[in-house]
């Protein structure tokens, strides 16, 4: 191909990119959704949580993941290395050895997190993320474009892509079991929890039950109910018998995480053609240059 050919070809698409966003709809900020006041939540104690890990292989056998036998979960040299969830592992818990005076190692348990207000839902540009009635933020694969913007947006790290698989990868994190509470069923990993670490109800209730336990056990808590105003509120909530950055848990304000998604996908995505049409340009060029170097070659 010429140089002229390939200076005409980038000219078309700069004037053809132009054109496009020379007028850009107004952005609007995505609805905020009012939220039913009988949504449900978990309350986990991790005063309690003893570490056995039948969450793990729960949640694995509710979602058609590769679960192993239940006994493999006693191996505790995993907790050598802090982990996070992933797309085989919806949930994980990690050990935070004893200090001080504490008698026995921390246990975390760790999920989506099922934000009041998702930074997810917001970042991504095709609506592929809702917030259930029930509580639970879910996924939509056949809307899903593979953009993982959600990954970028979540202010607990917590979606993972399925990265090897070639054909029709998936966005997996906790769907908080929503068609077991459809069908009248506890979420699998609170049904199993043998110690009662995992409290399920309404949100609403599970913070009061909070709050009266760090009220009546002042020595066993530390005074501060983890989800109840991060980012806005969680549906998953925690109590802990020491400060909960020592336990992995990030420090985060209370303003919902959609503020900063939300300004990032409307500055970039008001519509969604003059993406298309940049990185159409920029295929264009890739595919000229590497036809020249063929005929260099």
């Amino acid at each position: 191909m010429s140089t002229i050919s390939r200076r005409s070809f980038i000219k078309t698409g700069i004037a053809a990119g132009s054109v496009m966003l020379a007028s850009p709809k107004d952005a609007r900020p995505a609805e905020v959704k009012t939220l039913p006041p009988d949504r449900r939540g978990v309350l986990v104690d991790t005063t309690v949580c003893i570490g056995c890990r039948r969450c793990e292989w729960a949640c694995k056998n509710a979602h058609s993941l590769p679960a192993g036998d239940i006994t493999d979960y006693d191996d505790e040299s995993v907790f050598a290395n802090k982990r996070r969830p992933d797309d085989k592992a919806l949930t994980i818990v990690n050990r935070y050895e004893k200090i001080g005076d504490e008698r026995f190692p921390t246990n975390v348990k760790i999920q989506c997190m099922h934000c009041e207000q998702p930074a997810c839902l917001s970042a991504c540009i095709v609506g592929a993320f809702k917030k259930d009635d029930t509580g639970a933020v879910v996924w939509d694969t056949d809307k899903c474009i593979g953009c993982r913007y959600c990954m970028v947006a979540c202010p607990f790290q917590i979606p993972a892509f399925e990265y090897e698989k070639a054909l029709d990868p998936k966005i997996m994190k906790c769907d908080f079991c929503i068609d077991r509470q459809k069908n009248g069923e506890l979420p699998a990993c609170v049904e199993i929890c043998p110690a009662e670490a995992l409290t399920f109800g309404k949100r609403s209730e599970l913070i009061t039950l909070a709050h009266r336990k760090i009220e009546l056990f002042p020595e066993r808590y530390y005074n501060k109910v983890y989800g109840e105003a991060e980012v806005g509120g969680t549906s998953w909530l925690y109590l802990a018998s020491r400060e909960f950055m020592e336990l992995g848990f990030l420090k985060l304000g209370t303003n919902p995480a959609p503020g900063v998604s939300e300004s990032i996908q409307h500055g970039i995505f008001a519509y969604f053609v003059p993406p298309i049409a940049f990185y159409a340009l920029l295929g264009g060029v890739m595919w000229l240059n590497k036809n020249r170097n063929r005929g260099e070659e």
